[in-house]
This record gives C-alpha cells, sequence and structure tokens, in this order.
C-alpha cells in the first residue's frame, strides 16, 4: 500500500504538470506590412513566374550559362570570410537552443565529503574547579540532489521559442550573406568582363587612330595636309594608348576583390581576359507578396520579431510564483566502514512555492521594455519589406530602361560609323579638314564606349535583380536546416 508520503508527491507533480501548459504573454502573429498586388516597374512581356519556378532555384548564377563564373562561386562557398563568420554565429544560435531546452529538465547533483572535526568539552568539577577535554570526530557525507522547476507559466517554452526564432534568423541570416556575397561576386566578374570589352575596343582604337596617324603623315608628305594635321593625329593616337592603359588599373582592382570574395590572396590569384558577350537572361518575377518568402533579410527580421514576442511573455511569467520540486538523500556516518548502511541513510523531499510581493515596478519597467523592443523589432520588419521592394522596383526599371537604351545606343554606334566613312574619304580626298576626321572618330569611340558600358551595366542589373527577388533562397530552407519552429500547445491557456 502506498503510503501518505507517496501520495503527496504524486499529488504535487500532477498539479505542477497540470499548470506547466499555461503559459502567459500574447500569441504571435507576422506583423502586418505594405505589399502591392503588382510590380510598377514590370516591362510588358516579361515571363511571369510559373508554379514550377517557386521550386529552390540552387545556382541561381546557373542562368548566365559561364563556366568560369560556376567554377569561381564553388569557391566563394568554401572559402568566404564572411560567410565562415555567420556561419559561426548559426552555430552558437543553435548552442543557444539547447541550452534554453536544459530548462525542461531537472537537475542532479552528486556530491561527496570527508571532514574530522574537534570541540572542547566539560567534564565535571572537582573542588571547585572546571576539567574540560576535547572531542574529535569524522564525518563522511555521500548526497544525491535534485531539483526540478516545473513551467508553470510558460518562462521555458516561451525562451526555447524565442532562441528557436533566433537560430532561425540566423539561419536567413547566414542565407543572406551567402546571396550577397554571390551577388557581389557575380556582379564584380561582369564588371570585369565588361572591362575585357572596352579593353578590346580601346586596343582596336588605338590600331585605327595609329592607321589615321599613319594617313596623315602620307597627306603631310604629298603637301596636301599640314604639320598641325600630324600633331592632332599623334596627339589622338597616343591619348588612346593612355586610356588602354589606365583601363588596367579598374581590371586590376576588380580582379584583386574577386580573390578576396574566393577567400584567395590577390597576389596569387587571375583570371584570363575575356571579352563580355553574353545578353541578360530573362529572370521569372513572382508576385510581390511571394518576396516575403524569397528574401532571407525578410526572414531574419521576421524571425527577430518572433523572437521580441516571446520574450515579452518571459517578462510577464515573472509576476507569477514560482514552484521548486527538490529531493535529496544518501548516506552519512562517522565511520567510513559504516557509510553505506541502512542506519546511516537520510532523505528529504518538498515543494517550494516563491513568490515576490514587491519590486518598486521592477517587473512593469521589464515587460514594458519587452514590448518595446517588439514594437522596434516590428518596425525594423516593415522597413526591411519596403526596403525590398524598393530594390526589385529599382532592378526592373534599370532592366527595362538600359534594354531600350541599348537600342538606340546600336543604332548611334551605326551612324557614327557610317558619319567616320564618309568624312575620312572626304578627307582622303582633300574635300574637308582634318578636324572633321578628329571629330567624327571620337564620336565613333564615345557611341562604341558608351555601348559596351551598357552591356556590362545590364549584366550587373540582371544580377542585382536576382539578388533582389532572393536568389535561389525560400523560407522552406529555414525549416529543413533548423527545423520547424515549435509553437506552444493551442490548447494552453493564455495570459497577456
Amino acid at each position: 500500500m502506498l503510503s501518505h508520503r507517496t501520495y503527496s508527491l504524486a499529488a504535487s507533480l500532477a498539479c505542477a504538470a497540470a499548470l506547466a501548459g499555461c503559459a502567459v504573454g500574447p500569441d504571435y502573429h507576422r506583423p502586418s506590412a505594405p505589399v502591392a498586388a503588382s510590380y510598377k516597374e514590370t516591362p510588358a512581356g516579361w515571363k511571369r513566374a510559373e508554379p514550377a519556378d517557386h521550386a529552390d532555384r540552387g545556382n541561381w548564377w546557373s542562368i548566365y550559362g559561364d563556366a568560369r563564373l560556376n567554377a569561381l562561386m564553388d569557391q566563394l562557398d568554401a572559402s568566404n570570410q564572411t560567410i565562415a563568420q555567420y556561419a559561426a554565429a548559426y552555430r552558437q544560435a543553435r548552442a543557444l537552443v539547447a541550452q534554453a531546452r536544459a530548462a525542461y529538465f531537472p537537475t542532479l547533483g552528486l556530491s561527496a565529503s570527508a571532514t574530522r572535526s574537534g570541540q572542547q568539552l566539560s567534564r565535571g568539577t572537582t573542588l571547585g574547579q572546571t576539567s574540560r577535554g576535547s572531542g574529535v570526530g569524522n564525518v563522511f557525507d555521500a548526497t544525491l540532489d535534485a531539483s526540478w522547476e516545473p513551467d508553470l507559466w510558460g518562462k521555458v517554452s516561451r525562451s526555447v521559442a524565442a532562441e528557436k526564432a533566433g537560430q532561425q534568423g540566423a539561419a536567413a541570416d547566414l542565407a543572406n550573406a551567402r546571396l550577397s556575397a554571390q551577388a557581389t561576386l557575380a556582379q564584380t566578374y561582369f564588371q570585369l568582363r565588361a572591362l575585357d570589352a572596352m579593353q578590346r575596343l580601346l586596343d582596336d582604337t588605338v590600331s585605327a587612330y595609329a592607321q589615321a596617324l599613319k594617313l596623315t603623315q602620307n597627306q603631310y608628305a604629298q603637301g596636301v595636309a599640314a604639320r598641325a594635321d600630324v600633331i592632332q593625329a599623334q596627339t589622338q593616337w597616343q591619348s588612346a594608348q593612355a586610356s588602354a592603359i589606365d583601363n588596367g588599373v579598374a581590371r586590376a582592382q576588380n580582379e584583386h576583390a574577386i580573390a578576396v570574395l574566393v577567400g584567395q590572396s590577390a597576389s596569387t590569384f587571375s583570371i584570363p581576359p575575356i571579352p563580355l558577350e553574353a545578353e541578360p537572361p530573362p529572370v521569372p518575377v513572382d508576385v510581390p507578396s511571394a518576396l516575403l518568402e524569397r528574401r532571407p533579410d525578410i526572414a531574419a527580421a521576421e524571425r527577430r520579431t518572433a523572437a521580441a514576442n516571446e520574450q515579452i511573455g518571459v517578462a510577464i511569467s515573472a509576476y507569477f510564483p514560482s514552484l521548486t520540486l527538490s529531493a535529496q538523500g544518501g548516506y552519512q556516518n562517522s565511520v567510513l566502514s559504516n557509510l553505506f548502511t541502512l542506519p546511516s541513510r537520510f532523505w528529504s523531499v518538498g515543494p517550494q512555492l516563491a513568490a515576490t510581493l514587491f519590486d518598486a515596478g521592477l517587473r512593469h519597467a521589464q515587460t514594458q521594455a519587452a514590448r518595446a523592443a517588439y514594437d522596434q523589432q516590428a518596425a525594423v520588419y516593415r522597413q526591411t519589406v519596403l526596403g525590398a521592394f524598393q530594390e526589385v522596383e529599382d532592378a526592373l526599371a534599370s532592366q527595362r530602361i538600359l534594354a531600350q537604351e541599348v537600342v538606340v545606343q546600336r543604332e548611334a554606334v551605326d551612324s557614327a560609323k557610317q558619319a567616320l566613312a564618309i568624312v575620312t574619304n572626304e578627307y582622303k580626298a582633300g574635300t574637308v579638314a582634318f578636324v572633321s576626321v578628329l571629330t567624327a572618330q571620337t564620336t565613333a569611340f564615345s557611341a562604341e564606349q558608351k555601348l559596351a558600358n551598357l552591356a556590362g551595366q545590364r549584366m550587373v542589373s540582371s544580377v542585382g535583380l536576382v539578388k533582389a527577388l532572393g536568389g535561389g533562397w525560400d523560407t522552406a530552407q529555414i525549416d529543413r536546416e533548423t527545423g520547424a519552429m515549435a509553437a506552444p500547445a493551442a490548447s494552453a491557456p493564455r495570459t497577456e
């Protein structure tokens, strides 16, 4: 038959278990954010994302079909130090979740001690004098103790949920750092290739100006042209040579930037010249609401808002009493050989209920601070959403306008080339001055230079659009990496 003590202990545990489901604090709901029905800058005829496009896009840079860029991306993921920093932060956040979960379970302790002590003892009196002696004894002790604080008001569950949201936010931060580094690498790479295309144009221009100089020298030798024409032609040729050399500075800087991104020393890293000739590929564009799921920075801000909401519940739980169940048992004896015997055994068990009656407004201030922290994070989330939509609109506008500009600029290049050919023939015939040739050459070079720059800008803008749309990421990856966030039981009553 069970003793009264056993019944009391069982009743205490049952009561604690029943109360453990009562989590205080507000339920979390994603903060509202302004989301339009469609993008204003979406060009007519652009491809709308199909259902299949909502699957993980994975290596988004593969749409550019550049094997060298693919290889650089592999190096970046393995060696980029910024990504490594965020990866370490994610591991730290994951450890904090395990740390918070430990509070669900009781703590056990084991101790053993051996003590030798003495005390002066009075033995009696003789003719008015006190006889004293000393008592020396040993105490040997082996104790096992356990304590557990039931999660009566959801403090532990709220803390775990907050750390879990923080872990998910750290995972999104890692994804955002990786996406940012990938986009920076792709943009820098295409800028490098645009500079290679510019170098080819400059080299061709130097050759063309050299031919113009030779023509002028021949005209001067025949007495048709003036000495000033030769000097002007030579000046233009030398200026083109200087521009060709100067282009190498920008190329070297971009190459060094790529080296740092892929975790290599700029002193040993190099990329052979490859002129840019690619056209930006079409990028499927989702409806604006999908951006909330495809942008890791938005997901990170939303998860931090969720964590701040859970901290409100943690602060509110301080208003309620805490219950601690403790038990202790072991052996104690003055003789070591008799320590682990039945007469040496002792034990104790019992609950302890504690509540704060007065704290001069401390808990109220902590709760208000937690609510303010939530409002702050909610504002950060909304601002992140607004900034994301701006980036998408900017990238869409850039792609649309640059595409139109390229069409016009190609026509301008064709016109400039035709004008240069006509003026050159007229100069050979002696019907126009050499200054007309100089003007036509400068106009043609400027038109081709701008067209080459536009090609690079379009590729950089294309990468910016992919990044603004979230790359190949979506919020489902958080669940795969961290596990779905364990929400408190729906049946648990809430106290706000």
